[in-house]
């Protein structure tokens, strides 16, 4: 069920025909033409979108688009993890369009709320030290920073990082209250 609020904003699910080509699309324009990444970044995310389009469990992943005027401007995937118990938030994105409106809040909290409905015990997620807005969300619902390392990936040096958030009992939900 879509949220709205006055802005004529909403998160829906990515489940609308170009859905999952605008994921690719958006990232490859948005990441490559403002941080100067090359094509290698857009490859990896076709290849992890080409995964949850052809495989992806409904009862346990889906996919979240946000929306400004009718027009895509976000999105978000949560999958299965490497464990049955672990989902992973992937390929989260707001364009310039959609910034500033809380549609990346909003789409990590539609994660986060069906991760905890399909009864994962953790949240994971991997991204770099330079996607400052996105590291602010997460730390804001309480992910916590596992691990660091260096690497040359997209035509940059960057810090590769590592994000854990418990959802099992007696985790604390950071948002709610």
């Amino acid at each position: 069920m879509p949220q709205q609020d006055q802005g004529h904003t909403a998160v829906r699910r990515a489940d609308r025909p170009g859905d999952l080509g605008w994921v690719v699309m958006a990232h490859g324009e948005v990441y490559c033409g403002q941080l100067g990444w090359d094509p290698d970044f857009e490859a990896m995310v076709a290849g992890i979108v080409a995964d949850y389009g052809t495989r992806h469990d409904p009862v346990r992943e889906a996919g979240w688009i946000a929306e400004a005027d009718g027009r895509r401007v976000g999105c978000v995937l949560l999958v299965t993890g490497d464990h049955p118990e672990t989902a992973k938030l992937r390929v989260l994105l707001v364009t310039p369009e959609g910034r500033g409106t809380g549609l990346g809040t909003r789409l990590v909290a539609e994660c986060l709320s069906f991760a905890r409905e399909a009864g994962y015990e953790r949240v994971t997620l991997w991204t770099n030290d330079v996607l400052v807005a996105a590291r602010k969300i997460y730390q804001e619902f309480g992910f916590k920073l596992v691990h660091e390392e260096r690497h040359h990936s997209f035509g940059q040096d960057l810090v590769g990082e590592d994000w854990v958030l418990e959802l099992g009992p007696g985790a604390v939900d950071r948002r709610s209250g």
